[in-house]
């Protein structure tokens, strides 16, 4: 048994409401058990619908979430989430990001994000059509920010919460990724100029590529495609690192340059 449409339209509201008050929900599916997956994606949607119309933000791509094992073993949810990505959550590469009133408890993530070129649309794509869609990838930070109380999220929750997503970052760099051994790209982040943490990006799925495939097929189910000119962040290939007003994080991928930003 799933929610009623009037349920799922309370819930995405409550949950904008929570992001612009900064303030957390009790876990969904401890409310409502028997919330499913296509639940919380339309309850995502009716948040989103929110930002759209109220804020007048616009859809600019799209994510995945919860794709390695490491990110998976630290949340306790065993399946990939995903969302979109709107204009009010991209933040210059080096700028500073103001947490109070902005983010309620952010943790950073560095991963592989795409720029397409054309459109996509599952079901049926492949690595290959992910590949020949894409313009250049990039060095990404994700601040992923959740709406639920202290992070306890099933998969549901993550889902219905837009996929956790707060704000991302994206490098200077934009490189053409045919010809790259994606799943061997290697990411160091920095903390604070200290070494915090590596990963390949075989992280995510085995193969970026993959990941971004699955996004689509995933979306595509719901009538979702991918836009020309949109961004596709493709998953964490690091542990999620909480950040606090002071900290600044710096990411670098082989061969694809550097992400930085700082929280104020």
């Amino acid at each position: 048994m799933s929610l009623s449409l009037q349920q799922r339209e309370q819930l995405g509201k409550e949950l904008y409401d929570a992001l612009r008050s900064g303030k957390t929900l009790r876990p969904l599916i401890e409310r409502f058990p028997e919330i499913e997956i296509e639940d919380a994606y339309h309850i995502s949607h009716a948040m989103l619908q929110h930002r759209l119309q109220n804020d007048g933000e616009t859809v600019v791509g799209k994510k995945i979430g919860v794709t390695s094992k490491a990110v998976q073993d630290m949340l306790g949810v065993f399946q990939p989430d995903f969302g979109f990505l709107t204009s009010a959550m991209a933040v210059p590469n080096e700028s500073s990001v103001k947490i109070a009133g902005n983010l309620i408890q952010p943790r950073a993530e560095a991963e592989i994000a795409f720029l397409l070129k054309s459109d996509l649309q599952g079901p049926g794509v492949t690595e290959a059509d992910v590949l020949n869609a894409t313009a250049s990838i990039m060095t990404c930070f994700e601040i992923v920010d959740s709406r639920i109380d202290n992070w306890k999220i099933k998969i549901q929750d993550t889902i219905a919460d837009n996929a956790s997503c707060g704000v991302y970052v994206l490098g200077n760099e934009r490189v053409d990724p045919r010809g790259l051994d994606l799943p061997n790209l290697t990411v160091n982040v920095f903390k604070n100029g200290k070494p915090l943490s590596s990963g390949k990006g075989s992280a995510v799925q085995g193969n970026p590529l993959t990941a971004v495939a699955w996004l689509a097929n995933t979306l595509g189910e719901f009538g979702i495609p991918f836009k020309a000119g949109e961004v596709i962040l493709s998953g964490s290939l690091v542990p999620l690192e909480p950040v606090v007003a002071g900290d600044e994080m710096h990411a670098e991928i082989d061969g694809l340059g550097s992400a930085t930003v700082r929280f104020v």
